[in-house]
């Protein structure tokens, strides 16, 4: 898939409020500090898209953002929330997990995972809440330049035996690099086809 455009539409903490264009959706969510905005910027070739920062959970709304005029990108706050006060973490988690409730348009939610971390107890809650919900969702493995090869291959391998522990199977997963670039092919080929596999649900 080409990115020919990419464009801010809209930020809001209300599902209700969300754009209404009957096209498909993809959402991306992880811990604060994942790598997820600078991951979002790689995908779209776009150095300032999403809004990076030193200070984990700086996403703090439901970021649109539509792709090729054809899909959204949505760019959701972290779970985890770094160092936000009490009452907006309860804030964001009413909100999140309503958008994730009632986003018609969301065909696929991609987790994504600190590659260098081994298996995290809220990633698991997390990914037991989508899959309680019926909630379609990948995983991204994030910030693979950050190790060698075989430590990245026994930290994600490690990962998989772990969810097989609570998963008949395992979804898809991705290996990415914001920094050189690694998986952007594979993740946006993979919504291209699910585009095409849906287009009759949006029609």
């Amino acid at each position: 898939m080409k990115i020919k455009t990419a464009e801010f539409i809209m930020s809001n903490s209300n599902v209700t409020k969300a754009p209404k264009d009957r096209i498909p959706e993809y959402a991306f969510i992880g811990r604060s500090n994942v790598g997820k905005s600078s991951l979002i910027n790689m995908l779209m070739e776009r150095k300032n898209l999403a809004k990076t920062s030193g200070k984990p959970g700086k996403t703090q709304l439901i970021n649109h953002f539509k792709v090729n005029n054809e899909w959204f990108l949505v760019d959701l706050p972290g779970y985890g929330y770094a160092k936000v006060s009490k009452k907006k973490r309860v804030i964001f988690q009413y909100f999140i997990e309503n958008y994730f409730k009632e986003r018609e348009q969301l065909v696929c939610t991609f987790v994504l995972i600190d590659s260098r971390h081994d298996p995290q107890k809220i990633d698991l809650d997390f990914l037991r809440f989508l899959g309680e919900n019926r909630i379609p969702f990948c995983i991204i493995f994030t910030k693979a330049d950050k190790l060698p090869s075989s430590k990245l291959n026994k930290q994600i391998t490690s990962y998989k035996r772990k969810l097989l522990e609570h998963w008949e199977s395992l979804p898809a997963n991705f290996i990415t690099s914001a920094t050189s670039k690694l998986g952007r092919e594979e993740v946006l080929n993979f919504i291209d086809e699910v585009n095409k596999d849906v287009a009759k649900d949006f029609s």
